[in-house]
């Protein structure tokens, strides 16, 4: 690898406890493998193997009940095909197999191929070219650990009207389409109300665009369709043409040429990027049968990476909700079903009970018992990256549910595009079992780190549970997501004991059956989590979310903050649950049950003590339906009880598996974890409650203060700042990574500083900023009259729910001010500046306000960098 990937550095140098442990003594047998491990001999450890020889290696000892162990060493271990464990790789007779890392390694399991041998395609554009495997097809780049975004083309709602075989083109802008080469690659994205769907084109010819079937018609019926979304604007996209390739970081792939262009940050040379490119649409397969399944198999300290699922380039992604969707070309679709099926019709119905589709994982999981996930990092993976138990469909086995005694404990999901974990099916046998043996039960989700996950299938919640029994989601931090942060439950009620009204009034019942027992869903437990900065694109869903009844299921000491929308959402069908002492900061509404139709169940709930501090509670009809508040407190701003406090502090992962994507690193709501900031830095502040700590390259800070900025009659200059004192002159630059912006107002800032004197607020001048703030995206502010004050601003969209780079560069006497996803390809930030009375040697570091005197959370950065003539070594 050209980089070591930025999700690897978090976990190799931020965590100690996370990296991997020495493999406990066993009974029997250690086999060693390499990345450039021989496909013969015995995998001793001076003659180390292939994970492919050792795994058969591994079948002979297992079959005589032995432990056997596989240490991995470090390096980038490259599989073409996907790794399958049977019956016959697990534990036998009770014995365990573990494939490990050796001690102090992190080896990579990948199936990607890294991309090198640029040269120059468009030197006017910025873009460049190399030579890919011919017929390697990806929906995924991923450079430096991100994920790169595909060469898009945002539309307005008014530049196309959708049609029932495609797109009129209204804009003669866009006139330029029809002559585009390779119209069957471009993609349309439509992005509503809880859907995100993916139509391929077939053709344009002049304003016509004819959409690929069956995906178009598929994508044009049912709820929160292309034509008729919940919003009165959804977001539209075309993506994928060398045509739109006009943003920094930004691809394009040509299969059948073997081409990849891309277009790097101004003075970057892509050689010196990890570019990877997957080739692979699963990595691990664990699956058996009802008969025989995989038992006794542990994977601990790895990293998963490295795959595309090629589905949606096809058939599409006509998205039904949270992963799950249709492709099938439905021959009872009605001739008219674009204006009679476009916000639902009895046909659409009939399809909902057996047709649907999940999204298959990169690790997938079924016909198994007794697993062990843990430690390990899943990144760069361009669908759902664990699947436990899901539908036969999304399974490379064949084999799906059947998942039980799963442990998936201490890892890191970063980088992925769809969930990070998904439990569960959706089709009959996941909720009424053909067989009892395909029951998910007994799976253990505890103190994982979900952060940046569905980043291209937006729909996906960051872990979802349907269909199980006996599922424990505990003490995990899930933050960064597009949609819902915790998901349980599936099928709205209508396979619920009984059935639902509301469906019989829908038709559903005509075409599917009406259950007289209750489903597999039941005595589930979510608690103690941590879920923050999610519902980042979609307006319908919650944080923490439920769908169909769940007897004796209880969720319970979450703590929910910095979201969008509702925090407790017991949507359709949702009962016998109870909701107990959780801590809901900044929801709105706190609490909804869907309990609007006469007939859709939502009923016979108990939510009990929960503390919140906005929004009410959309609790329609909660005599008649039984939905008990007792004993639910409003509090006053952040005046949390300590009860409250005791939730909040407590909440996410444990402190050995933390690392800078935790925004409980250095703790929470007034409980901050004791990390003296050490070194040459200094620390200052003008605000009110402040705090800093430091745990190796990370710091956090946090400071409760009004602003920084003087313009318009302001004069604020309250901040908290980590520093070197002349670290800034001509020629340097002061760069970090913001992990985590905690403060809620829209306006608060968080990045990096360079003044004369950072510890003289109000008056020092050559004072700039660049800093990531909740809502306005990333700003570059300067004293333009060297008062001391910050008056005049420059602001760049990006994507804040998720790490961003912040740098300030000074040549000569002028500053400038860009920002990165990945801290090498950056964007300028408006135009360079002169300081009037900046010092030809200044102060560089790291700051935060909260925009906010009276209050103030958290914020985490990592990688602080001062380079130069007057800077130092990256820190």
């Amino acid at each position: 690898m050209a980089a070591l990937s930025i999700a690897a550095v978090i976990v190799s140098t931020l965590v100690p406890g996370q990296a991997a442990t020495a493999a406990p003594p066993v009974k029997d047998r250690t086999y060693f493998a390499t990345a450039d491990g021989a496909a013969v001999g015995e995998c001793e450890a001076k003659h180390a193997c292939s994970i492919e020889r050792a795994q058969e290696l591994v079948r002979e000892e297992a079959r005589k009940g032995r432990d056997v162990t596989v240490q991995l060493a470090d390096g980038v271990h490259r599989i073409s095909e996907p790794l399958v464990f049977g019956p016959q790789d697990g534990g036998q007779d009770g014995g365990t197999v573990r494939w490990t890392a050796m001690p102090g390694a992190r080896p990579v399991i990948s199936g990607a191929t890294e991309i090198s041998g640029w040269s120059m395609h468009d030197e006017e554009a910025g873009i460049y070219v190399a030579d890919t495997p011919p017929g390697v097809d990806s929906r995924q780049l991923y450079v430096n650990g991100i994920i790169a975004p595909r060469a898009s083309l945002r539309l307005a709602n008014s530049d196309v009207t959708p049609t029932p075989t495609g797109l009129t083109i209204n804009n003669p802008q866009l006139g330029y389409l029809g002559g585009l080469p390779d119209q069957g690659r471009i993609e349309f994205e439509s992005l509503g109300d809880f859907s995100d769907r993916y139509s391929p084109v077939e053709s344009i010819d002049g304003s016509t665009i004819t959409m690929a079937q069956p995906a178009w018609d598929n994508n044009t019926w049912g709820w929160d369709t292309v034509q008729h979304s919940f919003l009165a604007a959804p977001t539209w996209f075309l993506e994928n043409s060398l045509a739109f390739l006009d943003e920094v970081g930004e691809w394009y792939l040509d299969p059948s040429a073997g081409k990849l262009y891309y277009k790097p940050g101004d003075g970057v040379d892509p050689d010196e990027l990890d570019v990877e490119l997957p080739r692979l649409e699963s990595l691990v397969s664990i699956g058996g049968t009802y008969d025989e399944p995989v038992t006794g198999l542990v994977f601990d300290g790895l990293e998963f990476t490295g795959t595309s699922w090629l589905g949606p380039s096809t058939h599409g992604y006509a998205n039904q909700q949270n992963g799950a969707f249709v492709k099938d070309d439905y021959d009872y679709r009605p001739a008219d079903a674009f204006t009679s099926c476009s916000r639902g019709c009895e046909m659409f119905e009939r399809a909902r009970g057996d047709t649907w589709y999940q999204e298959p994982a990169a690790v997938q999981i079924s016909a198994a018992h007794d697993i062990s996930v843990t430690n390990n990092l899943f990144t760069n993976l361009g669908q759902t990256a664990l699947g436990i138990g899901n539908d036969a469909n999304a399974h490379l086995s064949g084999v799906g549910l059947g998942a039980s005694g799963i442990d998936v404990v201490g890892n890191i999901f970063t980088e992925v595009g769809g969930h990070g974990i998904a439990v569960g099916g959706v089709l009959p046998d996941a909720h009424h079992p053909s067989d009892p043996r395909m029951t998910n039960r007994d799976i253990r989700i505890e103190n994982n780190t979900i952060n940046r996950v569905a980043v291209e299938y937006k729909d996906n919640s960051g872990i979802l549970s349907t269909y199980a029994t006996n599922v424990q989601i505990v003490h995990n931090e899930v933050a960064n997501v597009a949609y819902d942060g915790i998901d349980t439950g599936y099928g709205w009620g209508a396979n619920d004991a009984g059935g639902s009204a509301e469906y019989d009034r829908r038709g559903y019942y005509r075409w599917n059956p009406r259950y007289t027992t209750p489903t597999t869903l039941r005595d589930n437990l979510v608690a103690g989590n941590l879920v923050h900065h999610t519902k980042a694109r979609f307006a319908d869903g919650g944080n923490l979310y439920n769908l169909a009844a769940s007897p004796g299921t209880v969720v319970e000491r979450n703590f929910v903050f910095n979201v969008s929308g509702v925090g407790l959402y017991l949507d359709e069908g949702t009962r016998y649950t109870t909701y107990r002492h959780n801590v809901l900061q900044g929801t709105n509404p706190w609490i909804f049950t869907n309990a609007y139709s006469d007939g859709n169940n939502t009923s016979d709930n108990l939510v009990q003590e929960n503390w919140y501090n906005s929004g009410g509670a959309q609790i329609p009809n909660a005599e008649q339906r039984n939905n008990r508040l007792i004993g639910n407190v409003s509090v006053s701003g952040t005046n949390w009880p300590q009860a409250a406090r005791d939730v909040m502090c407590d909440a996410g992962v444990a402190p050995q598996y933390r690392t800078a994507l935790n925004a409980n690193l250095f703790g929470l709501a007034q409980c901050p974890v004791q990390a003296p900031v050490g070194g040459s830095y200094g620390t200052t502040s003008s605000a009110n409650q402040t705090y800093f700590g430091q745990q190796g390259a990370a710091f956090g800070i946090a400071a409760a203060g009004a602003d920084v900025w003087g313009a318009g009659g302001q004069r604020d200059d309250q901040y908290a700042a980590v520093y070197r004192a002349g670290s800034f002159s001509a020629g340097s630059s002061v760069s970090v990574r913001v992990d985590t912006v905690n403060d809620t107002h829209a306006w608060a800032k968080s990045g990096v500083m360079v003044r004369n004197e950072i510890a003289r607020p109000g008056s020092s001048a050559g004072y700039a900023i660049a800093a990531v703030t909740p809502r306005n995206g990333v700003a570059f502010q300067w004293d333009a009259n060297g008062d001391g004050y910050l008056d005049s601003s420059a602001q760049a969209s990006v994507d804040i729910h998720r790490p961003v780079w912040v740098k300030l560069d000074r040549v000569g006497d002028r500053v400038s001010a860009s920002w990165s996803y990945d801290g090498v390809n950056y964007r300028r930030i408006g135009s360079p500046v002169t300081l009037p009375g900046a010092a030809a040697v200044q102060d560089g570091g790291v700051f935060t306000t909260s925009h906010d005197a009276s209050t103030a959370a958290t914020n985490v950065f990592s990688g602080f960098h001062l380079a130069g003539p007057a800077g130092s070594a990256p820190r």
